[in-house]
């Protein structure tokens, strides 16, 4: 159990100090925030193997946290579909609970400054609808209230693709003080048969709503933005993300716009040079197949029969890194991190695979003598297979029960022809693809 805990808390924390690396290349090419994963910390929330981040993590977020103020970023984290305060099961509800406080406690740990701390917020599903909406937003509530005051501060409900729609959500986040996160995509798929559609005029009407339960907390307005594959057609094939979205929704420049693309940080890029936003001349294109932001790998040299197993001591030692761990995977001094649509393979040579040839079949030749030539015939229709001991038993008993005549004499003799056939066939025959012919005898 010890050994286990000190595995994935040695995990969480090499997550953690990924958090710097991460958030400098976002700022270097433009980027502004992000949302960090909740599968940071391993079983963390888990009702059994779950743990506390403090105190052996405070060191390593507080750090990150530094990082964050020092550049002017925003975070956020959105726990999962399975959290879910609406639930009629005790057991979900509890299991919510733990997951919400495993969020607040790292958030906290950052040590943000107070506005940052403010827009380090954790978005949230109301989830299923359980057959009675009224009675579902009626439980939301009363687990709502029994909350910690710093998971209040950070709540943000967020419309979904499947249940609840922004008309079903708006008004509880405007009666909670909860503030309301639009996702364009879940919109588009799932909203009120009754109201007026016409691209995005329906919800824009809602917008000032919107922004007030943002502004009455003093947080930075969010809104999502994605878009479904080309190919989609039902509901159910259109929640699928595309991997990088054609246009932007109508939004303030002031808010936070999430792009929810399977291609993510491309996506952003794309979006950067197609409408010329803030940070589209910071980056440039890969050059295919060729990392100027890494160093090669090291093969030390393989033992062989030509130098006679000499083991060159000297090679075995792998070359100085030429590039400095901090500069690994930031795109070089050229700044190449983008790559066209589609071409991710740009990134690693794609692995090739070499098919083994196929053999040539093998014919078999006897030798010959008289100069013969082998020409390959095609093989005779094999007869159908009898067994002789039973024909060989029906022909005795046969004779023995009828007195001999000069026709049944005919017949014997062709009885026991075909009975010789009916035994060469059965016999096994050799394989054989070529027949002899001898062109010397027919000539003469």
């Amino acid at each position: 159990m010890a050994r286990g805990q000190a595995f994935v808390e040695a995990l969480g924390l090499a997550n953690a100090r990924d958090l710097v690396k991460l958030i400098r290349w976002n700022d270097k090419y433009g980027i502004k925030f992000m949302r960090l994963s909740s599968e940071m910390f391993p079983f963390a929330s888990h009702k059994e193997y779950g743990y506390k981040l403090a105190p052996f993590a405070s060191e390593v977020l507080a750090d990150a946290g530094k990082v964050v103020a020092e550049l002017g970023h925003r975070v956020s984290v959105h726990p999962g579909q399975f959290t879910q305060l609406g639930s009629p099961r005790k057991e979900v509800v509890e299991s919510s609970y733990r997951d919400l406080e495993y969020h607040s406690e790292m958030l906290q740990l950052l040590k943000l400054p107070p506005q940052q701390d403010r827009d380090a917020i954790m978005i949230l599903h109301m989830g299923g609808v359980f057959g009675d909406k009224a009675a579902t937003l009626d439980r939301f509530r009363e687990n709502y209230a029994v909350l910690s005051q710093d998971i209040k501060n950070r709540l943000v409900l967020e419309n979904d693709d499947v249940s609840w729609t922004v008309h079903d959500l708006l008004p509880i986040c405007e009666e909670l003080n909860i503030p309301l996160v639009l996702d364009y995509h879940h919109h588009n798929i799932m909203f009120d048969a009754d109201k007026l559609r016409e691209g995005t005029q329906d919800i824009m009407a809602l917008y000032d709503r919107i922004a007030a339960t943002w502004s009455r907390k003093n947080i930075t307005q969010k809104m999502h933005y994605s878009e479904p594959t080309a190919a989609a057609i039902t509901p159910s094939q259109r929640r699928k993300h595309s991997d990088r979205v054609a246009t932007l929704p109508p939004c303030s420049p002031t808010m936070d716009l999430m792009i929810e693309a399977k291609d993510k940080e491309q996506a952003v890029f794309e979006l950067m040079r197609t409408f010329k936003l803030p940070g589209h001349d910071l980056f440039n294109d890969m050059i295919p197949y060729t990392r100027t932001d890494e160093n090669k790998p090291f093969k030390p040299p393989r033992k062989t029969k030509k130098n006679g197993s000499f083991v060159d001591l000297e090679g075995a030692v792998p070359p100085p890194r030429t590039i400095p761990d901090e500069e690994v995977g930031m795109g070089g001094p050229q700044r190449r991190v983008y790559w066209p649509r589609g071409m991710e393979e740009w990134l690693r040579p794609a692995k090739k695979v070499v098919k083994p040839k196929a053999s040539p079949r093998k014919i078999k030749k006897e030798p010959d003598t008289n100069g013969a030539m082998e020409i390959p015939v095609k093989k005779p229709a094999r007869a159908p297979r009898r067994t002789p001991s039973s024909t060989k038993s029906r022909t005795k008993r046969k004779a023995e029960e009828i007195e001999t005549t000069p026709e049944l004499d005919e017949l014997s003799d062709i009885s026991a022809e075909l009975e010789e056939v009916v035994v060469k066939a059965s016999t096994p025959r050799r394989s054989s693809r070529a027949k002899k012919v001898n062109y010397t005898e027919e000539s003469a």
